[in-house]
């Protein structure tokens, strides 16, 4: 066996326990945790984790890895909730599907192709979009994708049936498959290994675009695009196809936030509100983690978004002073003081262009010594 493929092997062999064990861990907390810990406060959190992971990791692709500035994201993920609620709903009204009494293999089978539907619809969406919209650079180029986040959000809410009349308004219940909206917190603590899983497999084809020849096209691209070009890379194409692969995932994260939640309301996917699920935050959780690190955006994920929980219901922040619980109410605050703190002394963010190898850690000093013996 060559060295290289044993350097493949030991990466794949150490994946699979990583994720072996990720699912252990879980699986231990779900039965030792009490019903009300477990059920209604980690299970949510994991969901939610797992959306944001997806959000971050696949706005990086075009910020950090193509160098483009786009402001419109959860403008797709609304595309993709909005797609996944509703072909459910039709699901239902047709007899076809009843989450309550649906055997778990049809339920995640349609779980898995309400959000796969989703996430075509805003790749396809992000196609149309991305041919004349990508020929621009820079500022123009984050005014167009502002204004298209701002469209999606006005068309949605004005479709009689996903809108005014639809699904923002009286139609909303806990179980996504009964009304189009959102499985109860029972069936989402029973198949909280699909965001898990779907989320690692989608990172991972992320991480091996970067790290292909796709990849290699597209930094050139962000470091020099004339250069590129000159150097026979089609930009325009690797561009688009970026574009529509980022938004993409990010329709298949509003299909699972579609999934996890009771509701769905446009206000949601604005560029920025009073919520942590607006594209202000997804943007700062790519610069505060490391454009061109998808490392870096699954840790900014999980730091802000379990920042943003603490601020809200840790108990620390209840024992504090008065004037420090008023500054506490404007979590928007909190986050631009670490974002401004972290630029500080991380201009590139905290992981830079890194990306975290647990093989090249673990067999590093092996590695080493087979080179050594190969020179």
């Amino acid at each position: 066996m060559t060295d290289l493929r044993k350097k493949s092997l030991r990466g794949v062999i150490t994946n699979v326990i990583m994720v072996a064990l990720l699912i252990i861990v879980i699986y231990i907390l779900s039965v030792s945790l009490s019903d009300n810990n477990y059920r209604l406060k980690l299970v949510p959190i994991i969901w939610h984790l797992c959306i944001f992971i997806l959000l971050g990791t696949s706005l990086n692709l075009t910020m950090g890895f193509l160098g483009q500035l786009t402001l419109g994201h959860m403008g797709f993920m609304g595309i993709g909730a909005y797609t996944a609620a509703l072909s459910s709903l039709a699901l239902e009204r047709a007899g076809l599907f009843i989450a309550k009494t649906a055997p778990p293999l049809q339920l995640i089978g349609v779980m898995l192709g309400c959000s796969l539907l989703g996430a075509i619809v805003a790749g396809i969406i992000s196609l149309l979009m991305g041919i004349p919209a990508l020929r621009m650079r820079g500022d123009y180029l984050a005014i167009v994708t502002l204004g298209f986040g701002l469209i999606i959000e006005n068309v949605i809410a004005n479709l009689p049936f996903a809108g005014g009349n639809g699904l923002a308004e009286g139609t909303a219940s806990a179980n996504l498959y009964q009304n189009g909206l959102g499985i109860n917190s029972r069936l989402q603590a029973q198949y909280v290994y699909f965001p898990i899983l779907l989320t690692i497999i989608c990172v991972a084809f992320m991480f091996m675009y970067t790290t292909s020849k796709y990849g290699r096209a597209i930094k050139a691209i962000r470091e020099d695009e004339i250069a590129a070009n000159a150097s026979g890379i089609n930009a325009t194409y690797y561009k688009i196809l970026t574009f529509t692969i980022s938004a993409f995932f990010a329709g298949l994260a509003g299909g699972l936030y579609a999934i996890s939640t009771s509701s769905l309301t446009t206000g949601t996917f604005t560029f920025a509100n009073s919520s942590i699920w607006n594209s202000t935050f997804i943007v700062v959780m790519v610069v505060l983690g490391g454009m061109g690190s998808l490392t870096g955006s699954i840790i900014a994920a999980i730091g802000m978004y379990m920042l943003n929980y603490e601020i809200k219901n840790g108990a620390w922040v209840a024992a504090m002073p008065q004037f420090l619980q008023s500054i506490f109410a404007f979590p928007m605050l909190i986050y631009a003081f670490v974002l401004t703190i972290v630029i500080m002394f991380k201009p590139f963010g905290l992981m830079g262009t890194y990306e975290f190898s647990l093989r090249r850690l673990l067999f590093r000093k092996s590695e080493r010594a087979i080179g050594g013996e190969a020179k």
